[in-house]
């Protein structure tokens, strides 16, 4: 669907009852029908728009390739209807106020049915987001003055009070039954990680479209169930990303805490939640992808912003892959590494200088690249800046 021109309508469609046409689509040419049903994402499909409408005959058409992930997750609803554990909500942000007011309404309506939520204000550099909140007295407010995702989801999971501490991101909005599709998986005292789907909230531009249709954050739509036995912990991402992720507390005695020396804020830029995934796998805990799991993710709209995050995305993989090296003695990711350049980065480039069909824009791919060997290195500042850091609190509270 590379040749579709944005905008692009995203809209549900519920298989419980599919009736009629799908109207209200005036001023878009294509939309990306996301269907569900008993309230689970069971698939997507790309349709053509007609005078504003889709016919119900074309709905059912591309419904019809849905029939497995119905069927799967009927058979797993049905045999799993254990006891909900207790569940903290966080939300890490910083500096983005449009994104929080978005976000606000769906935690507010967890907070009212029970459940801690708790947003972790990054350093930021006005208090817009703590006056957000306070219009939501259900939900904590707490300010993290050292700068980094990783240390905001590091100060979300000691402040947590629930046995099951649930993120989604601030530019996402999560689903009513989000939390609840993650919790039933904590069932089995085995797993210490379930992750969801996530789909966009909206596809207006090109680079959100792009972004989408080559890079998207859904993982499919039937459950699958990881371990080391099965899955390469080296290959956690996967499982799914940050943005839908739900962690048994009690596992981080063996687990550990996110390292603050990758994602966002720090010189690594990303890779922290994909090398938590590997540490699950690695100390011997399962992780589940549960496409019940529902967030609404909003991609970025400029090419700026974008190749801003696929830059980012290759710093992030090979910084916390020189972390399993360094850190975890993973001998083995020195091939994967080699390998997964020639076979994805390489290729992705050749592609765009060739300008073969549906390759990567060129400027992405070599953005991509570029992060590729920045890594390394980026996770070796980032690492020592984390040090002295450490070391500059423990002075300061041998001080006072």
């Amino acid at each position: 669907m590379r040749t579709m021109q944005p905008p692009v309508a995203v809209r549900e469609v519920h298989l419980d009852h599919l009736q009629g046409d799908l109207i209200g689509l005036e001023g878009y040419q294509h939309a990306l029908l996301v269907f569900r049903m008993h309230g689970g994402v069971v698939g997507q499909a790309w349709a053509e728009v007609h005078a504003g409408c889709i016919s119900a005959a074309v709905l059912r058409d591309k419904a019809r390739a849905c029939a497995w992930p119905i069927w799967s997750q009927m058979v797993d609803r049905a045999e799993r209807r254990p006891e909900r554990p207790s569940a903290t909500v966080v939300v890490c942000t910083r500096d983005r106020p449009d994104d929080m007011r978005r976000c606000l309404p769906g935690l507010a309506q967890l907070a009212a049915a029970g459940h801690d939520v708790l947003v972790v204000d990054n350093k930021p550099k006005s208090d817009a987001t703590a006056q957000l909140v306070r219009a939501y007295p259900q939900i904590r407010y707490i300010r993290e003055d050292r700068p980094g995702l990783d240390h905001a989801r590091n100060c979300g999971l000691r402040h947590a009070r629930g046995a099951v501490v649930a993120f989604t991101d601030d530019d996402a909005i999560v689903d009513a039954g989000w939390l609840d599709a993650l919790l039933v998986n904590f069932d089995d005292p085995c797993v210490a990680l379930v992750t969801g789907i996530t789909m966009p909230l909206e596809l207006e531009t090109e680079a959100q479209l792009w972004f989408e249709t080559t890079n998207g954050f859904h993982r499919g739509f039937v459950r699958r169930v990881f371990d080391a036995a099965t899955t390469n912990p080296l290959g956690a991402g996967q499982i799914g990303a940050g943005v839908n992720m739900a962690i048994r507390r009690s596992a981080l005695r063996e687990i550990g805490l996110f390292d603050e020396a990758l994602d966002g804020g720090s010189a690594s830029l990303s890779g922290g939640d994909q090398e938590f995934f590997y540490r699950v796998l690695a100390r011997g805990f399962r992780a589940v992808y549960e496409p019940a799991a529902l967030v609404w993710h909003r991609h970025r709209r400029e090419w700026e912003s974008l190749e801003r995050t696929i830059y980012g995305y290759g710093v992030g993989l090979y910084a916390w892959w020189t972390r399993a090296l360094l850190v975890e003695q993973e001998w083995r990711v020195l091939r994967l590494a080699s390998s997964w350049f020639v076979r994805w980065h390489l290729r992705n480039l050749v592609r765009s200088l060739l300008h073969r069909p549906n390759a990567m824009p060129f400027h992405l791919a070599w953005a991509e690249c570029r992060g590729v060997f920045q890594g390394p290195g980026a996770y070796l500042r980032a690492r020592q800046i984390a040090r002295e850091a450490a070391a500059q609190l423990q002075r300061v509270g041998e001080i006072v």
